[in-house]
């Protein structure tokens, strides 16, 4: 064995280690990201509902509430066709103000449904959650190809939403419930998968390998919020 050969396993060596390094700093931060964006919308939701005038500005200001919606939409596609272009402290911002304005949107949960079913529910969409993140992690079945279905039928869910928005039928809105919760618990899985393999290439644990586990951050909160969001229609009790 000659000295490049040596020389050039002495880097593949160096390299795994610091594969191996760098992917569970980077799963840990996929998750600390998470669970802080979902504090922080859960407090904000609280203390916009708590806050009538905030509440009556928000809700009775037609253009103050497309604003946001406006400005949420524009935050997370931004994030994500972005990441490449902006700074990590850039796209951190970023994500924390969508998680402030979606808790503002989602203040009216708590007008709405009751304090101790918004409390159940959101234990049982954390165990459930969990679960399929996990399986999604551990599994050794490649689950691409459930992924893209998933996909197609969510884009079917928000058709089919939209057109209810037209119809108002609570019996179709409860149908549309069950089918989210079957498609956010799938996308949880599948989003788990992908997150783990993208990060397992990640050479180390610099900004851009940082970039690309806050983006995982962001997925994997959407599941949250939205798999939350679908279970409540379902077991919450309103006031």
């Amino acid at each position: 064995m000659n000295y490049n050969e040596l020389n050039f396993q002495g880097i593949e060596a160096e390299r795994q280690w610091d594969v191996s390094e760098a992917f569970p700093v980077l799963m840990r931060k996929v998750y600390v990201w998470m669970t802080l964006a979902l504090a922080i919308t859960g407090f904000t939701a609280y203390g916009v509902a708590t806050s009538p005038g905030i509440l009556q500005a928000i809700y009775s200001n037609s253009w103050m509430m497309w604003g946001l919606i406006i400005a949420e939409l524009a935050l997370v596609f931004g994030v994500s066709a972005a990441i490449n272009r902006i700074s990590l402290t850039t796209a951190t911002l970023m994500f924390i103000l969508y998680s402030v304005i979606n808790g503002a949107l989602l203040s009216s949960i708590f007008l709405i449904y009751t304090a101790s079913s918004i409390a159940t529910v959101f234990f049982i969409t954390a165990g459930t959650f969990g679960a399929m993140a996990l399986f999604g992690y551990t599994t050794k079945t490649d689950l691409s190809s459930m992924g893209k279905i998933l996909f197609m039928a969510l884009i079917g869910l928000i058709i089919a939403t939209v057109v209810n928005l037209f119809i108002k039928s609570s019996g179709f809105t409860l149908i549309l419930s069950y089918v989210g919760v079957l498609i956010f618990v799938g996308l949880t899985a599948w989003d788990s998968q992908k997150i783990k393999q993208m990060l397992l290439q990640a050479p180390d644990a610099g900004e851009g390998a940082q970039k690309l586990a806050l983006l995982g951050a962001l997925t994997l909160y959407l599941d949250f919020i939205n798999l939350f969001i679908y279970l409540l229609r379902i077991f919450g009790n309103r006031k």
